[in-house]
């Protein structure tokens, strides 16, 4: 391949990954075709995006961006998967297509997340981390919880009174009654 050859599809690539911050790296390598339209579509019905790029034009491409430690200590042909609302989702997405048996020779090399590559073990770790909005909730979850706390210390106090007065005002009606 000629140089110009290489800058021009070094530039799509960068093109096509621009605003990229996070991604993972997998094999898919071995896959029927049937398999890897497969796996294409159900990650394109999911919102992620999937490339398959040799390492030295995807480096070539990245140079100079948070991307590029993920090509480092890779070799060959790699898919690059990127999209989802975080880097957590995305794993999660990933991690449950591997898990499901349906795509036995997808597998994750390695990933980039905040400019620091990742082992294929801690991207797995990372699956197991709540998403971002899993955080949001348990955060919310957690600043309602002390106004709940409060709201029910003080309206606990106010209905013993209030069922007091009213057994009060219950007893005083009997005796009127009977007479």
């Amino acid at each position: 391949m000629s140089k110009l050859v290489k800058k021009l599809v070094s530039r799509d690539i960068a093109n096509r990954m621009e605003g990229v911050q996070d991604a993972i790296v997998a094999n898919i390598v071995g896959m029927t075709g049937e398999e890897n339209y497969n796996i294409r579509k159900t990650l394109r019905e999911s919102g992620i995006k999937v490339m398959v790029v040799k390492r030295t034009m995807a480096a070539r491409a990245t140079e100079g961006t948070s991307l590029r430690p993920a090509f480092d200590d890779m070799s060959g042909s790699m898919a690059v998967i990127w999209g989802c609302e975080d880097f957590v989702s995305l794993v999660k997405a990933i991690t449950k297509l591997i898990n499901s048996g349906k795509f036995p020779k997808l597998e994750i090399k390695g990933g980039v997340m905040d400019g620091e590559a990742m082992s294929a073990d801690q991207v797995k770790k990372v699956s197991k981390w709540p998403s971002r909005q899993e955080q949001i909730s348990m955060l919310v979850g957690q600043i309602l919880s002390p106004g709940a706390t409060l709201s029910g210390q003080l309206v606990g106090p106010a209905r013993k009174i209030a069922g007091q007065v009213k057994k009060m005002i219950e007893n005083q009606e009997e005796p009127e009654a009977a007479e």
